[in-house]
C-alpha cells in the first residue's frame, strides 16, 4: 500500500473518532470529513457537503483524489452511496443498497436471519392493523418487542411489559404514523431474555474479523430507564464474554450471514454489526446495523492496536482482507478496557436547544486529564468563534485503562471537564457489566 487521501462521511461521534483512529495509520495522507463538526476541524479538513449529496462526495473524490471513503451514517448507505461510488470506480468503505437492507428493512433482516438459520426471536411480521391487533389478542400475556420495519434514528424499537401497551404502540404506527415510512410495516416478535452485546465485524465479502465487544447503554435514564435514545454510554469489552463465546458469536451468526448474502449476489463489504442478546440458549441477534455503532466507535477503537485501521478497512473495500481473518476476533490490547460517557442536550432525545456555549477544562499541554483519554464530539459547530452544541449528544467522553472500573471512574472525571448549559449524561455506564462480571 502506499499513502492516500481519505474522506469521512458523516457529522457524528462515531465519524470523529474513525478520523481520529484513521489520522494514526501510516497509510492516511489528507484526511477530510463531509461535513464534519468542530471536533473533527481539529485533525481534518471539514467539506461542506452533506452526507446524501451523493454526486458532490463523487466529484469530491475524484477532484481530491481520495484513495477510499469510509461511510459512517445509514442514511447514505440506504440511498446507494456505495453503489453510485463503485459505479464511478471509486474505492469506498460500506455495503451497496441491497447488501444494506439488512438495517433499513427489519421485516428483510428477520426473512434472511431465518434463510440463514442465525438465531433470532420468534416474529412475524404485519402491514395490517386489524390483522396484527388480531394475532396479539391470540398471544400470551407476557412481554414482547414491536419493531418499525424501517430507518427510526434508534428509535423504533418499543418493548411492551403488557397487551394494552402492544395495542398501543401499533395504534401509533400503524394507523397515526407516528413514524412515517420507517413504521408502515411492523415486527412482532418474543420477547428475550439477557443482556445485550453489541458484536462488529470488519467483513470484505467472504471474510472477516471481529472488533472488542462493547455494551451499549440505549435508554436515557440510569438503570435503563426512560425513553431509548442512539445510545449514552458505552464499555468495551465485555468483561464475561470469552473465547468460547465469540467463537460461537463468529459460528452461528457472522460465518452464515457472509455465506448467504454472497450465495444472494449480494456479499457484505463494510462493517455488519449485530445487536445481540445473550440467552441461556446462547446468543440471538436482536437487529443488524450495517455500519460502525455509535458510540460503541468511540469505545472500541481506542482498543484497537496493533494493526493499522486504514489498511484493514482498505483491505475489506478491496475483498482481500485475506489471511489477517485468521483470528477469531481482532487483537486489541488485552491488557486495557474502555468506557464512554454521552454528554447531552437537556430535553434529549426530545426537543432540545442548540447553540449555547461550551466550555472545555483542557489542561495548559492540551491533554484532559492526567490519564489521557479522548472527547469526541459528535453534536458541535462554531459559531463566530465560539463552540457551542449542535445537537441531542454533543460530545463523547472516552478512556482506556487497564481494568474496566477504572476506566469508568476515569471516564466520568473527564465528562466533568466539559460544561454547557443543561449537560445531561447517564451515572451509571457500565455498572450493569461489572455486576454481571
Amino acid at each position: 500500500m502506499k499513502k492516500m487521501n481519505v474522506l469521512v462521511v458523516g457529522s457524528g461521534g462515531r465519524e470523529h473518532a474513525l478520523a481520529w483512529k484513521i489520522k494514526k495509520s501510516r497509510w492516511c495522507g489528507k484526511l477530510f470529513v463531509a461535513p464534519g463538526n468542530a471536533g473533527t476541524a481539529e485533525i481534518a479538513e471539514n467539506v461542506p457537503i452533506g452526507v446524501n449529496e451523493i454526486p458532490k462526495l463523487i466529484e469530491f473524490a475524484k477532484k481530491n483524489r481520495i484513495g477510499l471513503t469510509v461511510v459512517g451514517p445509514e442514511e447514505p448507505l440506504k440511498n446507494g452511496i456505495v453503489d453510485q461510488f463503485q459505479k464511478a470506480k471509486r474505492r469506498i468503505f460500506g455495503p451497496t443498497a441491497q447488501a444494506a437492507l439488512l438495517e433499513t428493512s427489519k421485516s428483510f433482516a428477520k426473512d434472511f436471519m431465518r434463510k440463514a438459520s442465525i438465531p433470532t426471536a420468534e416474529f412475524k411480521v404485519f402491514y395490517n392493523y386489524e390483522l396484527a391487533i388480531e394475532y396479539l389478542k391470540k398471544l400470551p400475556e407476557k412481554p414482547l418487542v414491536i419493531k418499525a420495519d424501517g430507518l427510526a434514528a434508534g428509535k423504533g424499537a418499543f418493548v411492551c411489559k403488557t397487551k394494552a401497551e402492544a395495542e398501543q404502540v401499533i395504534n401509533d404506527l400503524l394507523l397515526k404514523k407516528t413514524l412515517k415510512e420507517a413504521g408502515e410495516t411492523i415486527i412482532i416478535e418474543e420477547f428475550l431474555e439477557g443482556q445485550e452485546v453489541s458484536a462488529l465485524a470488519l467483513c470484505d465479502g467472504c471474510s472477516f474479523l471481529l472488533l472488542p465487544t462493547s455494551q451499549d447503554h440505549k435508554h436515557l435514564n440510569d438503570g435503563d430507564q426512560g425513553p431509548m435514545t442512539g445510545g449514552m454510554g458505552a464499555i468495551a469489552p465485555v468483561p464475561w464474554i470469552h473465547l468460547g463465546d465469540l467463537e460461537d458469536i463468529s459460528d452461528t451468526i457472522f460465518k452464515p450471514a457472509l455465506r448467504v448474502m454472497a450465495d444472494m449476489g449480494t456479499p457484505f463489504q463494510g462493517c455488519l454489526y449485530a445487536g445481540l442478546m445473550m440467552t441461556k440458549d446462547g446468543p440471538k441477534v436482536l437487529e443488524f446495523n450495517v455500519r460502525f455503532g455509535d458510540p460503541e466507535t468511540e469505545v472500541i477503537l481506542p482498543l484497537v492496536n496493533g494493526t493499522d485501521f486504514l489498511e484493514l478497512l482498505a483491505r475489506c473495500a478491496d475483498g482481500r482482507l485475506g489471511s489477517l481473518a485468521e483470528l477469531p476476533y481482532l487483537l486489541a490490547n488485552p491488557e486495557e478496557s474502555a468506557a464512554c460517557v454521552v454528554l447531552a442536550s437537556g430535553g434529549y432525545p426530545g426537543p432540545y436547544d442548540k447553540g449555547l456555549p461550551i466550555n472545555l477544562g483542557r489542561k495548559p499541554d492540551g491533554a484532559w486529564t492526567p490519564w489521557g483519554g479522548e472527547v469526541f464530539h459528535a453534536g458541535t459547530a462554531i459559531r463566530d468563534g465560539q463552540l457551542v452544541t449542535n445537537g441531542g449528544r454533543v460530545m463523547v467522553a472516552t478512556m482506556a485503562q487497564p481494568v474496566l472500573m477504572k476506566a469508568v471512574s476515569r471516564a466520568y472525571t473527564l465528562a466533568q471537564c466539559v460544561r454547557f448549559p443543561g449537560m445531561y449524561f447517564r451515572n451509571d455506564i457500565g455498572r450493569k457489566a461489572l455486576d454481571h462480571s
